[in-house]
C-alpha cells in the first residue's frame, strides 16, 4: 500500500475553522436557527473576549452574522450562520470525512 501524504487530503480544509471555539461555534449554529452570547459563552465555556473576538472574526469572513436587539431593557446578541458560512461549514466537513476515509484501514 502506497503511503498517505497527509497534506494532500487536507487541503480542502478552511482555516477558520481549526480553532475549536470556532468549530464550536459553527458547529452550534448550524444545528439551531440562532444562539445568543450567552448561551454560546455557557456552551463552550469561552470567555466574554475570548467569544467576542472568535464571533468576530468568523462575522469578518461573512461566515456568521450577528443581530443585536434589546429585550425589554436588556441589551441581547445573536447570532446565525449565512449562506456562505453554512456552505464552507460543510465544504470543511466534507474534506475531513474525505481525509478521514483515505487514511481508514
Amino acid at each position: 500500500m502506497k503511503p498517505l501524504d497527509p497534506l494532500q487530503h487536507l487541503g480542502g480544509l478552511n482555516k477558520a475553522f481549526e480553532s475549536k471555539a470556532r468549530l464550536g461555534i459553527m458547529s452550534i449554529l448550524m444545528v439551531n436557527e440562532s444562539a445568543d452570547f450567552a448561551t454560546l459563552k455557557q456552551l463552550l465555556a469561552l470567555t466574554d473576549g475570548n467569544l467576542a473576538s472568535h464571533t468576530r472574526a468568523l462575522e469578518e469572513l461573512g461566515y456568521i452574522q450577528c443581530q443585536k436587539r434589546f429585550i425589554g431593557r436588556k441589551p441581547n446578541t445573536s447570532y446565525s450562520v449565512t449562506q456562505a458560512g453554512s456552505q464552507a461549514f460543510k465544504a470543511h466537513l466534507k474534506a475531513l470525512e474525505s481525509f478521514l476515509a483515505q487514511t481508514a484501514t
